[in-house]
């Protein structure tokens, strides 16, 4: 489909309002034209003729004898005079009216266009699979919900107030022009073509160039984000000439395509120019031989110059519309790549899920992020209701793309996982998703509310006295206390009020008010100090209790009594046991606990359950 048809179509809800527009558009164009035509009566009582108006008089004197030849005094030539330019001011008034309020229903259309493609985009943004954010960089995706839309606005913008404008003036002066000497109008209509012919070439290269610029704009955003996101790492490592050097390279490729389409496009306006202006002294040769011959009066030729004047302006910018737009579309063509992404499966058939009662199996399970690079082969586990099972294994065996599978973060690309004997592809999304909370070690926090970060999703839903208590499980309630307006109070960018634990803390009591049967946790006490550690995992050992988890260890320590502990390296699952069974068989369990053993001193299974993973 057409990219202009796409576009147009987001016209459909606002079709009253354009209707209105073209009205006043068409009214305005007509004016525009009549007030030129106004110009032979008003030559004629200026050179002091007795009658401006003829009885036997051409075309155009009918026209005017019908619409204001009651309003010319043609008696007396200075009366006519004050008549005729009282009339022409009027028409002028009238047609700027009009003008406006087309400009302002223009507007109002060319905003909400723009409301209404950024609605679409992020609530399609909100159903893309995760995979796509992995590969997608988020400078990108801000350029295009904000600055590509704005760009498409102005295609709107021409097609609204700019192209019917100025489609309804040519046609009103062609009239005009037509009742004046509908030989020159002839002779005029057949040369305009010749605008598009000569810059249609220009058109697939400059649609490009602005492509080429909108994505180094898109880079330009993303690396702004990134080196703002990473100022501290940036300054720790003295980075900054090096990230001067990363801008400023980018910033060339920007300036570069930018200045390409732009010499492209400003091409159009002089070549137009030069083309309007051979089609003028060709009207003006032609037309002077007619007036010489008596075939028009010089008022009348006159006039007709003037409205032909008038004319390349409409003609100009039509003409010059297809490269104009060019920028748009491109625009366009980025905007609608992000909306032609396929979402989440999500069925109307899909069955909901709206309990856990027996257990999760993988069955065989395979995954590739592509094709011809497997991240899992042949999985195969069953955590039962109220079970813990935990993942170990060396950086990047896996262990994470397995707790993603299950709420459908990826789907799997062979073999599959089923929820009380159900395969979760057949299931409903959404309710799938509402029986599991989501804890990890990178905790997100929003800039809102400490209130609206425990209660992230539904604030409505749940009272103050629920959002306390789910604080105080997760040991909370007593630091968000020392906050400026509590429970009110505005925790900044990424959580920026708060330390490491602290957010933990929040993360852990938005899963608590959640109050998931099932439960993925990637360990959150990690990178704590030993103070926040002992209180993020009393927080964690209420969270877990009577739940059933897939836990993702890093510390041996924190899983020795989960029900099952699963070792997973290159994708495999090479063993599977108790603690005590896994230190016994000496593989890569044991030479992982020995590594933490020798780095922190804390003998793996030594430990009080009270500080571990415990099993209620």
């Amino acid at each position: 489909m057409s990219v202009y048809i796409r576009i147009l179509k987001y016209l459909e809800p606002y079709r009253l309002i354009f209707i209105v527009s073209l009205a006043a558009l068409t009214l305005g164009a007509l004016l525009d034209g009549f007030s030129m035509i106004l110009l032979i009566p008003f030559l004629r009582s200026l050179f002091g003729e007795a009658n401006i108006l003829t009885e036997t008089g051409g075309l155009v004197d009918r026209v005017l004898d019908l619409t204001v030849g009651g309003l010319i005094d043609q008696g007396n030539p200075g009366a006519a005079l004050r008549s005729t330019v009282l009339v022409i001011m009027a028409a002028i008034l009238l047609k700027n009216l009009f003008f406006y309020a087309a400009s302002v229903l223009g507007v109002r259309v060319q905003l909400g266009v723009v409301r209404d493609m950024r609605d679409q985009l992020y609530a399609h943004i909100q159903r893309l699979p995760l995979g796509f954010f992995d590969r997608f960089k988020t400078g990108q995706l801000v350029a295009r919900v904000f600055s590509d839309t704005e760009k498409t606005r102005e295609i709107i913008s021409y097609a609204v107030a700019e192209v019917v404008k100025h489609i309804v003036s040519l046609i009103a002066f062609a009239a005009m022009l037509f009742i004046i000497s509908w030989q020159l109008t002839l002779l005029a209509l057949l040369v305009a073509p010749l605008f598009l012919g000569f810059l249609r070439p220009m058109l697939w290269r400059l649609r490009r160039g602005f492509r080429s610029a909108f994505d180094a704009q898109g880079e330009l955003t993303n690396l702004v984000q990134e080196t703002a996101s990473g100022a501290r790492v940036v300054k720790a490592y003295t980075a900054e000439e090096y990230e001067q050097g990363r801008f400023a390279g980018t910033n060339r490729q920007f300036y570069k395509s930018a200045l390409r389409a732009e010499r492209i496009r400003l091409l159009s306006s002089p070549l137009s120019e030069i083309l309007g202006s051979a089609v003028t002294i060709v009207i003006v040769l032609v037309g002077a031989q007619i007036v010489f011959s008596g075939g028009l009066t010089a008022e009348a030729f006159l006039t007709f110059l003037t409205i032909s004047l008038r004319v390349q302006s409409p003609l100009k910018a039509l003409s010059t519309f297809p490269v104009r737009a060019q920028s748009s579309l491109a625009a366009a063509d980025r905007f609608f790549e992000i909306l032609d992404t396929s979402v989440e499966p999500r069925s109307l058939e899909a069955r909901r899920i709206d309990g856990f009662e027996d257990a999760i199996v993988y069955d065989d399970v395979y995954f590739a992020y592509d094709e011809d690079e497997p991240v899992l082969e042949g999985v195969s586990f069953e955590v039962k209701r109220g079970e813990i099972a935990a993942l170990v294994g060396p950086s990047g065996a896996g262990k994470s793309t397995i707790a993603d599978l299950l709420p459908r973060f990826y789907e799997v690309t062979g073999g599959k996982i089923t929820v009380d004997g159900v395969d979760i592809r057949a299931l409903d999304l959404i309710s799938l998703r509402h029986l599991m909370g989501v804890v990890s070690q990178e905790t997100v926090i929003f800039h809102d509310t400490v209130k609206a970060n425990i209660a992230y999703g539904d604030p409505e839903r749940y009272s103050h006295e629920e959002i306390q208590t789910a604080a105080r499980a997760a040991n909370a309630h007593e630091f968000i206390c020392r906050l400026p307006d509590r429970y009110d109070t505005i925790l900044g960018d990424r959580g920026v009020r708060l330390s490491g634990g602290q957010r933990q803390r929040i993360a852990i009591a938005r899963a608590i008010l959640r109050d998931p049967p099932i439960l993925i946790l990637d360990e959150a006490t990690s990178a704590l100090d030993s103070e926040s550690e002992r209180l993020v995992q009393q927080a964690i050992d209420r969270l877990l209790a009577n739940r059933t988890v897939i836990v993702i260890a890093h510390r041996l320590s924190t899983i020795q009594n989960a029900h099952q502990i699963l070792v997973i390296d290159q994708g495999r699952i090479v063993e599977a046991g108790h603690h005590g069974e896994l230190l016994e068989l000496g593989g890569i369990y044991s030479r992982l606990s020995e590594i933490q053993l020798s780095r922190t001193g804390d003998p793996v299974g030594k430990r009080g359950s009270s500080e571990g993973v415990t099993v209620s």
